[in-house]
């Protein structure tokens, strides 16, 4: 007979992620997160995010349950069965990227992002971005609202509403997207591998400000943003069989 798992519940501040919590916690018990063998998040998209993030350090695998509105890295909400469910999940493992911002006064900073790094004018004029990928200029100026770099993992978020190719789970590139190009107009981006290092230098930066975002973690007034792909990080994901990331990600394209 297989070995009982240790869970440790997550949960989002809301109510129903709230009532959740105090409803498995009472059926299954939980350990503290280093004791644990699986994490359950309890939330959306946004709260599986922050417990990656805030997880990473353990390597224990995170199976969310969707308590929240968006919940494509979720599992359905269900209290009966969990164990189960944990013990039968398939995993997916996905690397974040990495991104280092320079700022007008000359300070870097350094976050990691799982579904994408973003640019975005901060101003009422568009920004003016230049793009250099692996040390080659590969564009002296996109005129656009932004533009952003995305995992496979994060390719249905923000990168799929701005028009941007949906990634297959295990496909080794990401996707350079613009958002709202001007000039170049309509330039819709590019898809790159997944060892490219990607460089926006912010032209005109005092003129035309511009914010990085990494997963909701933003920096302003940044002149330039270098962000590549982390693979000395790993988030293990779990999915109940036959609703694994790959066919989620494919679902969505027939939707």
């Amino acid at each position: 007979m297989p070995k009982r798992k240790k869970i440790s519940f997550a949960a989002n501040e809301t109510e129903a992620a709230q009532d959740a919590l105090i409803m498995l916690v009472d059926k299954y018990g939980t350990h503290p997160l280093e004791e644990s063998d699986v994490i359950v998040a309890l939330g959306g998209d946004g709260f599986m995010l922050t417990t990656l993030h805030g997880t990473m350090h353990l390597d224990t695998p995170v199976y969310g349950m969707n308590c929240g509105t968006l919940g494509f890295l979720m599992n359905e909400y269900a209290p009966d069965g969990l164990l189960a469910r944990v013990a039968d999940a398939e995993e997916t493992e996905i690397n974040p990227l990495a991104m280092q911002a320079e700022t007008t006064d000359g300070n870097k900073h350094h976050a990691l992002a799982i579904n994408e790094v973003s640019l975005l004018r901060a101003g009422p004029q568009a920004a003016k971005l230049r793009i250099s990928v692996d040390g080659k200029l590969r564009m002296d100026e996109l005129v656009c609202d932004g533009a952003l770099v995305s995992t496979p993992a994060g390719s249905t978020a923000y990168n799929y509403s701005a028009h941007g190719p949906i990634l297959p789970i295990g496909a080794e590139v990401l996707a350079l997207t613009s958002i709202s190009a001007f000039r170049p107009r309509r330039w819709g981006g590019a898809l790159l591998p997944k060892s490219a290092h990607v460089r926006f230098d912010v032209l005109e930066a005092d003129k035309r400000p511009v914010m990085a975002d990494a997963d909701s973690r933003s920096v302003s007034g940044v002149v330039s943003v270098e962000i590549r792909s982390e693979p000395k990080v790993a988030h293990r994901l779990l999915f109940d069989p036959g609703h694994g990331l790959e066919e989620r990600l494919t679902r969505e394209q027939f939707t």
